[in-house]
């Protein structure tokens, strides 16, 4: 058995009481968060995609009516490449992954791409 007498425990030491002059303020600070980077979705021009498909690809899968998907088709078939539409990384990514699941469905070798928004 133990013979010795627990000792006290310490007392802590308080936090400095209301209305001392050892008392500390913290202001408040606004924090601002920054929005998401932005990606662009864009086609790539090749020999062997339809046209027709690649209007239809715009169509389907970035909500464009026809005239809008038919000028982006022509910058693609023109200027090599064209942006679809630009959208958050994740979304960006899904559409990337939808048409090109799309065009190898329908046997053509189409790409495309997200990339950063500058």
């Amino acid at each position: 058995m133990a013979t010795q007498n627990p000792k006290k425990p310490e007392t802590p030491v308080a936090p400095p009481s209301v209305g001392s002059d050892d008392a500390v303020v913290l202001e408040r600070r606004t924090q601002r968060a920054k929005p998401p980077q932005m990606f662009q979705v864009v086609l790539l021009n090749d020999d062997f995609t339809p046209m027709e498909f690649v209007v239809h690809v715009i169509q389907e899968y970035f909500g464009k009516d026809r005239e809008t998907a038919t000028q982006i088709m022509l910058k693609i078939h023109l200027e090599g490449k064209g942006i679809c539409g630009v959208y958050s990384r994740d979304v960006a990514n899904t559409k990337v992954d939808q048409v090109l699941q799309a065009a190898r469905g329908a046997g053509h070798p189409l790409q495309c791409l997200s990339e950063p928004v500058e």
